[in-house]
């Protein structure tokens, strides 16, 4: 996904590649630690993901550009 701004945080990337449905589904699934990103299990639902960077969630991949 592209964006236009510096950085996304990662429960709102969630939402916006349709990954979950609604903020507390992306609050919940990080939490369980089911989010990676860039290879390594993400915790925090506030991270800032920057261009470059590839979230992994249910077995998909998701770039950041």
């Amino acid at each position: 996904m592209k964006i236009d701004t510096e950085y996304i945080k990662l429960d709102s990337f969630l939402k916006a590649v349709n990954a979950v449905t609604s903020g507390g589904e992306a609050k919940i699934i990080i939490g369980e630690g089911l989010v990676e990103v860039n290879g390594e299990v993400e915790l925090r639902r506030g991270r800032k993901l920057r261009p470059g960077d590839r979230v992994r969630v249910g077995g998909e991949t998701f770039p950041v550009e």
